[in-house]
């Protein structure tokens, strides 16, 4: 192997290590993106660290605090671009030259017009050797949630569902627990985890008073945000979502009267007003998305019902798909996992390339993203 080649497998090999590092942080530092960082001094690791909880301190920083003098010389590896500007805390560019690393490998630009670039040419100008674009592709996927919310004012967007073979997610006279099993089901709380918030519909929520937490053992983390799309306000405030510290958020349209408005903030919800959809039923989906992107959302994972689904596909706003299938079979009396789109020709289909799937006992969960 070629000494260049060397090099580069080399960087693949760190950058990979910071990007699992980054993993550890999605759900829980928007509005900021979950970055990894790994510094390496003569073939050692001498220092590693993930943006922490709330989005604060950054991963550079955690990193250089680990390595202490040994980041003088060294090679930091870092999934996005460092930060440049201040903020509620200095820039991570200063922290870096300050440190006296020698070298720079970044997988990413930071996107945000702050920095985009700028970082880099900080580095450069203090003379820091900087390479760039190591692992982009796999980066990219780690960031996305925050790529979107910059580039497009929108959260990334996971629709999860849970039917039988043939798309049903209920009986006809509305029993829907459970259709697919225990792993299924702890495979969803890991999911819940990984995204700033939870999204449904008020017809899930007055179906089946979910909490919407995640309950998986040891899963320390920042409360996952649980947010009602509900045109209606149905939302009793006796609700099960109310009884947790996580922050509940209802979505309604203009011109509830304040009374019940109040009853609903009595008990801890915030209340966000989004335009009606113009066919009068349900919100605005695109207006609701951007609502929650304002608030610093990055990764929202959608579990139901039927009627968002639908609103959300015929939008176009469904970034990723979910899907678990429970090996049974309802007929066509069931309730259907989307609700009406509707189509006339099969070209108008919202279409998804499949991505994986693996077995979770009975059950199969196939991921796709949008075509």
């Amino acid at each position: 192997m070629s000494g260049e080649a060397s090099r580069r497998a080399e960087d693949e090999a760190h950058m990979r290590a910071a990007l699992l590092l980054a993993g550890r942080g999605l759900g829980n530092t928007w509005p900021n993106p979950s970055v990894g960082c790994v510094i390496v001094k003569d073939g050692v690791v001498v220092g590693r660290g993930w943006t922490a909880p709330g989005g604060r301190p950054h991963a550079e920083t955690e990193a250089l605090g680990r390595a202490g003098r040994a980041a003088y010389g060294a090679t930091a590896y870092v999934t996005l671009e460092p930060c440049c500007h201040w903020g509620r805390t200095p820039p991570c560019t200063g922290a870096l030259i300050a440190a006296g690393v020698a070298r720079v490998v970044v997988a990413l630009r930071d996107p945000d017009p702050r920095v985009d670039g700028q970082g880099l040419d900080q580095l450069r100008a203090a003379g820091i050797e900087v390479t760039e674009g190591v692992l982009r592709d796999e980066a990219r996927v780690v960031t996305a949630g925050f790529i979107k919310r910059v580039a497009d004012g929108l959260p990334l967007v996971t629709l999860k569902l849970a039917s039988t073979l043939d798309g049903r997610i209920a009986t006809r006279t509305g029993e829907s627990r459970w259709i697919t099993g225990p792993a299924a089901r702890r495979a969803v709380h890991a999911m819940r985890a990984r995204h700033d918030a939870v999204l449904v519909g008020s017809g899930t929520l007055l179906a089946d008073d979910p909490d919407l937490t995640c309950r998986l053992e040891g899963a320390a983390k920042i409360p996952t945000v649980r947010v009602v799309a509900d045109a209606r306000l149905r939302t009793p405030p006796t609700a099960r979502l109310f009884a947790s510290t996580a922050p509940a958020w209802v979505a309604t349209r203009p011109g509830h009267p304040a009374q019940a408005l109040e009853a609903l903030q009595d008990r801890g919800a915030e209340i966000i007003e989004v335009p009606a959809a113009e066919t009068g039923a349900g919100l605005d989906a695109g207006a609701l998305m951007r609502a929650l992107a304002v608030r610093g959302l990055t990764r929202v994972m959608v579990e139901g019902g039927a009627a968002l689904a639908a609103a959300l596909l015929r939008a176009g706003l469904v970034d990723r798909l979910a899907w678990f299938h429970a090996p049974a079979v309802m007929g066509a009396d069931g309730r259907p996992a989307a609700d009406v789109l509707p189509l006339d020709v099969l070209a108008a289909m919202p279409r998804f390339r499949r991505v994986s799937a693996v077995s979770l006992g009975p059950d199969l969960l196939s991921e796709f993203e949008a075509a």
